[in-house]
């Protein structure tokens, strides 16, 4: 299997932001520092909504009870962790361009999870999984000046890979954020330059687009409150331990942060952003697109 160019963000522009520093993130992530949004439904602490999230992406995908898990955009390994620990999973394979997190992955040694430093785009497994995961990871799977073309297709790009991967009837757990009442216009250039750069977000319409006659949307849901929720409990986090996150990482850094999961608050809230989980599962015989 030969490699592919990354259509998404560079390696440094992910390092940009998930690199700042472990100890950061651990002052206002749950004790898993899992960084995407929480499942809230009949939970109301961080770290129960956190780990419900992780068990429904193990569910839709379904990764329970076999031999070989990937997920594309691991971050600390909190869903690696509970894949073997809590999954009867032999074996959890993860993806990150940060190298902060496979740092912090390798240093737990999990029993059998093993973690790349490199993109979906550069992977070439040793065989084939039997389910995958990406939570997080899709919003850099695009820049904001590719055409909606280039956009869609390297997408694409990324569900063929998948369906490579996957064995007849596989399934992939995908969340990302969205476009919902808004477009690449309002794309925020405080976000572009100063939080995610070199990333833009998918509509709906195109992840159906690029994953069609390779995938079936078996279920969507669009849980954008449950974004908002997540990120004003962050921000509450994080002002708590305002002192000593500037000192780690000095007081411009927090001011980002701040203003960052402030804004994303109200782009859920209002709508201009929406949080998708998909479920796909393959199709057994691709059709030229």
């Amino acid at each position: 299997m030969t490699t592919l160019a990354n259509p998404g963000a560079s390696a440094q522009a992910i390092q940009f932001h998930y690199d700042i520093g472990n100890a950061f993130y651990a002052l206002w992530l749950d004790s898993s520092l899992t960084y995407s949004c929480a499942l809230w439904d009949n939970h109301d602490t961080l770290e129960a909504a956190q780990l419900a999230k992780i068990d429904y992406h193990i569910e839709k995908s379904g990764a329970r009870g076999r031999a070989r898990v990937l997920d594309i955009g691991c971050g600390w390994g909190a869903t690696l962790n509970r894949l073997v620990s809590s999954a009867d999973v032999r074996s959890a394979t993860g993806l990150t361009l940060a190298q902060e997190q496979a740092a912090y992955i390798d240093q737990q040694r999990w029993p059998g999870v093993d973690v790349h430093v490199e993109s979906w785009s550069d992977h070439v497994p040793s065989a084939p999984y039997d389910a995958i995961i990406s939570v997080g990871a899709f919003e850099h799977f695009a820049k904001l000046d590719q055409s909606p073309q280039d956009k869609i297709e390297g997408y694409r790009g990324f569900f063929r890979r998948c369906h490579e991967w996957l064995p007849p009837g596989g399934c992939v757990s995908l969340q990302t954020m969205s476009y919902e009442n808004s477009s690449r216009d309002d794309f925020s250039p405080f976000f572009a330059s100063q939080v995610f750069p070199e990333s833009d977000l998918p509509r709906l319409s195109e992840i159906a687009s690029a994953s069609e006659r390779l995938f079936e949307i078996v279920s969507v849901r669009n849980d954008r409150l449950h974004y908002a929720r997540t990120s004003l409990e962050w921000r509450r986090r994080l002002l708590r331990r305002r002192a000593e996150a500037a000192a780690l990482v000095g007081e411009e850094a927090v001011l980002r942060y701040d203003k960052y999961l402030h804004l994303w608050a109200i782009g859920f809230h209002t709508g201009t952003m929406g949080l998708l989980r998909l479920q796909l599962r393959k199709l057994e015989s691709a059709k030229p697109h």
